[in-house]
């Protein structure tokens, strides 16, 4: 891939999967918007995701999902009802992740693993584990009774 456009937006419409000759294309429009205040725009990509990644997200791209994707832009031209000739932006797919909400308020996110704890993880429970081992023996030292005083003999001539 020569030209790599990468960019976040929501989904304007449901994706459609199609087959194509054997193999599976996922066709969604992505809305990002660009400028702030009055000069804010909306610039729209046309995406194509293609195979079996097409198939296995087909489902969960739906209006309003707010996703990010990648892969190399390129320009096509139609002609409109009114007869103009108009050029869109397409952009052939080859990575799409789903951020954050969709439209329904459902939040997607990762299942989680119980069990894994990265290498920074487990170096931080250690450590706080040894902290609280030594907090405990100072409690338990400073509560113990004071050693007792030497006891003095008071025959000694100074």
């Amino acid at each position: 891939m020569s030209n790599v456009f990468s960019c976040t937006g929501s989904l304007g419409r449901d994706a459609e999967l199609k087959q194509v000759g054997g193999g599976s294309v996922l066709n969604f429009a992505v809305a990002n918007s660009i400028g702030f205040g009055d000069k804010k725009t909306t610039l729209w990509l046309y995406c194509a995701l293609w195979g079996k990644r097409a198939e296995s997200v087909a489902q969960y791209l739906v209006k309003g999902q707010s996703v990010f994707v990648s892969g190399e832009l390129s320009t096509r031209e139609y002609q409109a009802k009114d007869g103009t000739l108009k050029t869109t932006l397409a952009l052939n797919v080859s990575v799409v992740d789903l951020l954050g909400k969709k439209s329904g308020g459902q939040q997607y996110a990762p299942a989680p693993v119980a069990s894994y704890q990265t290498p920074h993880q487990q170096h931080a429970q250690s450590v706080q584990q040894f902290n609280q081992e030594q907090h405990a023996q100072s409690v338990q030292q400073f509560n113990q009774a004071p050693p007792a005083a030497p006891a003095y003999d008071d025959d000694i001539p100074f």
